[in-house]
């Protein structure tokens, strides 16, 4: 792939509103490649990164790198316990969790404002992927970077080319040195190869720094999610005897989405139940004192259709503020694939999807949930209007924009 950083045409294939234009010779281009995957950490939820690279690994070989983080650390127990997690981790430093697919467990310290702390991490970490590439005998890989923060050492591991892949704004994250970090990342948007983003709102703003960046949008793991419309799919036991309606949400509980929000929707369907699967990492008290409430945890992926297969409406209840009008909630479209009716607070990426209900504050929230519950639960109508959106026709399209580079 050529590197050059030559003129591009104004008819940018991945500019909004566009269809992607792939050219003939696509087919080979992400086939028996040596791949770098700077992401979270493997074992976390499956997100954009985890699914594409999943697919990658059918025809390449992926050198995972955990988060080196980008978030400064605090002295909280969740902080002190995901360091200790981290040290573990770095005494078996690479494992094959899946078919070529290589996790590596790096060190590094996450202060970037520091910049001896920055030259330390680059010198360091590439050390570590170099010994680590050297050990699986690569060469010349394509480097995905989905973690801005691994932009300290993006194009200096011999790669054939760096593709920056943003999907966050993740400068408006609590905790993060913005500053700092806005720095490294635009550095790596300077370097890239090609930038893909997720949403329009990234579009515009990390477009200006690089003329190759693109916008695709979110996939789906469509025949996963399907599965909740499948008459074999059983529903799990926690659920299956609740009172109706049942309200849903899966995925993580952080401080962007609107937990009083959710408890007041539980406190007005007070006959019904509010089912939560997904982790929390934010003050959750005002919904653990509803009875009506069950707080389920984070469940495994494989079980997701089944609880989905459960609920009468789901939930993207979204606060709204820089992050999240940055964001492009893979939730929606998995609840869409499994047929449910959904109801999201005002972001835009969900609105553009055109088949959602929108509150545009907590008032019309609920009525928009009473609205959905006219037709409740999944149905494969609601399925089929997203089929064409799976991760494999995602990657169609990324093969498209990488081969317009050559």
């Amino acid at each position: 792939m050529a590197q050059a950083k030559g003129a591009v045409s104004n008819n940018r294939p991945g500019q909004p509103g566009q269809a992607a234009r792939v050219p003939a010779g696509r087919a080979g281009i992400l086939r028996g490649r040596d791949m770098l995957c700077f992401s979270h950490d493997w074992n976390g939820d499956p997100l954009s990164k985890t699914h594409l690279m999943r697919l990658l690994s059918r025809d390449n070989r992926i050198l995972w790198v955990n988060s080196i983080g980008y978030r400064m650390p605090t002295a909280s127990k969740a902080d002190l316990g995901r360091a200790f997690k981290k040290l573990a981790a770095a005494t078996n430093p690479m494992t094959e969790p899946e078919p070529n697919i290589f996790v590596l467990n790096p060190l590094a310290i996450p202060a970037y404002g520091n910049p001896s702390v920055r030259a330390f991490n680059r010198k360091f970490l590439c050390w570590q992927v170099k010994r680590a590439m050297s050990k699986l005998g690569f060469q010349h890989p394509i480097n995905w970077v989905f973690n801005p923060a691994a932009g300290v050492i993006a194009g200096e591991l011999n790669e054939a080319s760096v593709i920056y892949y943003c999907v966050d704004e993740y400068t408006a994250f609590t905790g993060v040195a913005s500053a700092s970090l806005a720095a490294v990342e635009e550095q790596l948007l300077q370097r890239a190869d090609l930038v893909i983003v997720s949403a329009d709102r990234l579009y515009q703003s990390k477009a200006p720094l690089n003329p190759r960046t693109v916008l695709v949008q979110h996939g789906v793991d469509y025949t996963h999610f399907r599965k909740a419309l499948n008459p074999a799919t059983e529903m799990p036991a926690e659920i299956a005897k609740l009172p109706h309606p049942v309200i849903g949400f899966h995925g993580l509980i952080a401080d962007w989405v609107d937990v009083e929000l959710m408890a007041q929707v539980a406190e007005h369907f007070s006959k019904g139940s509010m089912v939560i699967v997904g982790k929390s990492t934010t003050d959750i008290s005002a919904l653990e004192r509803l009875p009506n409430v069950h707080l389920l945890g984070r469940q495994p992926y494989a079980s997701l259709p089944a609880f989905c297969k459960g609920f009468d409406v789901a939930l993207n209840p979204f606060r709204i503020n820089e992050l999240t009008l940055n964001a492009n909630p893979l939730k929606v479209r998995e609840y869409l694939a499994a047929g449910l009716p959904v109801v999201s607070t005002a972001i835009p990426e969900v609105m553009k999807i055109d088949l959602c209900r929108i509150g545009s504050d907590r008032r019309s929230f609920i009525r928009e949930i009473e609205l959905a519950l006219a037709d409740p639960g999944p149905t494969p109508e609601r399925s089929d209007a997203v089929r064409g959106e799976s991760w494999e026709a995602r990657l169609e399209e990324i093969s498209g924009h990488l081969a317009a580079l050559d």
